[in-house]
């Protein structure tokens, strides 16, 4: 399931664009390579953020994983549903699976980012 309207990272974050207002999560593809996610650790709301740096963390009941930001800028609001209930990101990663909302400081926020059809070609190889 890749959602023809969002943008792509090759770290498998996702990025929907609401003017300067980026919201994030991890893509399904990620999250059924993790497994059963049971922790969440997320940035602070008003921290600043660079594109390709780790900014948290994912637990699964396999492993450990980083979460990359796909774009610069700040952090504006972070799903704090997900401390008492990580689990959504599995059932749900493009929903209410989502991790932060970042205003862009990137001139052009899609320039780095992969469309639909390529992030299909990158996790089908």
């Amino acid at each position: 399931m890749i959602p023809e309207d969002l943008y792509y990272s090759e770290e498998h974050e996702w990025v929907r664009l609401d003017d300067d207002i980026a919201t994030i999560g991890i893509t399904d593809f990620a999250q059924d390579q993790l497994g059963d996610i049971v922790y969440v650790e997320l940035p602070a709301v008003g921290d600043r953020v660079e594109a390709g740096a780790v900014i948290g963390e994912l637990e699964s009941t396999k492993s450990v994983s980083d979460i990359f930001s796909p774009l610069t800028g700040e952090i504006v609001s972070r799903n704090d549903s997900l401390e008492g209930g990580p689990e959504v990101i599995n059932s749900d990663p493009y929903g209410e699976g989502w991790l932060i909302k970042v205003r862009t400081a990137d001139e052009d926020p899609t320039a780095s980012l992969l469309e639909a059809e390529a992030y299909s070609a990158l996790v089908s190889d």
